[in-house]
């Protein structure tokens, strides 16, 4: 570091020093790390869906096997009842699930932060009413509420997303003002308003990159949730019926009577997916905590 190193040069060594830190601390976490992986490796297969696997096989029209088909060499795990199989279905199932799933979580977040900042930052009559808002939303079941937005709405991908999303925010809006008042409390804080700086100033410069990484952390586990809600919703038969999710597998195998016919491969692929997948977050998550929250530090030091 020179003299003429200006400000900007400097803040960014600095948030750049502590992300290498904060990564050496996460790969130090084997359980955070192999979650990371193990969700890094699903994502890329499930995005390379489309060049690494036929999608014609999930046409009832042109399915080669027949209805509930137990798991053989050219269907490793079984047929369902149209036929189609299983291990197939499960693998473009993991595509709608991870896009439910991080789009449901970014909407969330987004509401969550935005809120959580502005009742914390702006204080007063604004606060109380943003506070009675999160406070009827906590009351309510967020999956009942969610099954009335998917009935209601059209039902599609992006009806489950909202539906998701706009039910999920309440606890990231009550983590955020939590953290934003700790920041606002600190002296730099009150200096940056002695100098003049306004509300985008303070909430740019100082407030987000103090929330961000808790928001980063508790992302991780709001994903998780989401994708556990998606399921459920498909299960219930709000989901998007036009598209293969874990969930409609799941009810397809209840409606059909594949459970009772004793084909545990139409039920046990989806459902063990489903809790590979959000223990996968789940872990990722927690380690994130450990590292980026300072009192959860502590207690593991």
């Amino acid at each position: 570091m020179t003299a003429t190193d200006k400000p900007s040069t400097i803040a960014w060594r600095r948030r750049r020093a502590a992300v290498a830190k904060h990564w050496r601390e996460f790969a130090a976490n084997k359980a955070g790390l192999t979650g990371l992986i193990f969700l890094g490796v699903i994502t890329v297969l499930a995005i390379l869906a489309p060049v690494l696997t036929d999608e014609s096989g999930l046409d009832v029209t042109k399915v080669t096997g027949g209805p509930l088909e137990p798991p053989s060499g050219e269907f490793w795990l079984g047929t369902d009842i149209d036929g189609r199989s299983v291990l197939l279905m499960t693998y473009w199932g993991a595509r709608i699930s991870l896009l439910v799933g991080f789009s449901a979580a970014f909407l969330s977040v987004l509401i969550g932060t935005i809120i959580g900042i502005a009742a914390a930052h702006f204080g007063g009559w604004l606060s109380s009413l943003l506070l009675r808002f999160t406070d009827f939303f906590l009351v309510l079941p967020s999956l009942v509420l969610a099954v009335v937005l998917a009935a209601v709405l059209d039902r599609n991908t992006a009806t489950v997303i909202i539906a998701i999303g706009v039910t999920a925010w309440p606890s990231t809006a009550r983590l955020v003002r939590a953290q934003t008042l700790t920041i606002e409390s600190r002296p730099y804080i009150e200096r940056s308003k002695a100098l003049g700086g306004g509300h985008l100033h303070i909430v740019g410069k100082h407030v987000l990159p103090g929330v961000m990484p808790l928001v980063l952390a508790n992302t991780t586990l709001v994903v998780g949730n989401a994708v556990i809600a998606d399921a459920t919703l498909a299960f219930l038969g709000v989901g998007d019926p036009n598209s293969i999710s874990w969930g409609a597998m799941l009810q397809s195998a209840l409606n059909n009577g594949a459970i009772t016919r004793g084909a545990w491969w139409n039920l046990l692929p989806p459902g063990i997916a489903i809790v590979v997948i959000v223990l996968g977050f789940t872990l990722v998550g927690r380690a994130l905590e450990t590292v980026l929250n300072p009192r959860l530090k502590g207690q593991h030091s």
